[in-house]
C-alpha cells in the first residue's frame, strides 16, 4: 500500500471510529438518559460508590468528558454536592483506563455481527427503546471496524526501518512526547 492509500485508510478508519463512538453514546443517552441521571444521583451519596459509578458510566458511554459534563450539570442544578462530584469524576478518569482495556481486547471479529444486529433493530423494530439499543450495538460494531481499518492501514509502518529509526532516535524527551501525541 502506498503512503496516500495508508493515509486515506487511516482517515476512513478514524472517521468510522469517531462515528461509532458518537452513535453508541447517543444511543446510550437516549436509552438510559433519565434513568442514568437518577442512578448517578442516588449512588453518589458515598464517595467510593460515586467513584464506582463514574467508572461504570464512563466505561459504558466511553467518554469521561461526557460523564464530567453531566456531573457538573448536576452540581449546578443542585442535584449533587461538590464532594459527590469529585468521587464520580475520579471514577470517570479511572473508567477511561477501563475503556482502553476494552479496546485492547480483539473484538473486531464480532464487529460485523454487531453492525448487522444493530441495523436490524434500528430498521425493523417499532419501539424506540429497541431502536436505541440497536443504535448502541451498531455504534459498537462501527467503532471496532474503524479501529481494525486504522490498524490495518498502519501495519506496514511496523516493518519500516525508516519509521522505526524516526520513532526511536529522539534525544529530546519533549520531542518524543510530541511525536507520540501526534501518533
Amino acid at each position: 500500500m502506498d503512503t496516500a492509500g495508508m493515509i486515506m485508510s487511516m482517515c476512513g478508519g478514524l472517521g468510522l471510529f469517531l462515528f461509532g463512538m458518537k452513535l453508541m453514546g447517543d444511543g446510550l443517552e437516549l436509552a438510559a438518559g433519565a434513568r442514568l441521571r437518577g442512578l448517578i444521583e442516588r449512588l453518589s451519596k458515598n464517595k467510593y460508590m460515586g467513584a464506582l459509578v463514574g467508572l461504570i458510566v464512563t466505561a459504558i458511554i466511553q467518554s469521561s468528558s461526557a460523564t464530567t459534563v453531566m456531573v457538573v450539570g448536576f452540581v449546578n442544578a443542585g442535584l449533587m454536592s461538590l464532594a459527590q462530584a469529585v468521587g464520580v469524576i475520579m471514577g470517570a478518569n479511572i473508567g477511561t483506563t477501563v475503556t482502553g482495556v476494552i479496546i485492547a481486547f480483539k473484538l473486531t471479529a464480532l464487529a460485523p455481527i454487531a453492525i448487522f444486529i444493530g441495523v436490524i433493530l434500528v430498521s425493523f423494530f417499532k419501539k424506540n427503546n429497541h431502536k436505541h439499543i440497536g443504535q448502541i450495538i451498531a455504534g459498537f460494531g462501527i467503532l471496532f471496524m474503524g479501529m481494525d481499518l486504522m490498524s490495518t492501514a498502519m501495519a506496514p509502518l511496523s516493518e519500516s526501518e525508516y519509521f522505526k529509526g524516526i520513532i526511536s532516535n529522539f534525544s529530546n524527551p519533549l520531542l518524543g512526547v510530541l511525536v507520540g501525541a501526534v501518533f
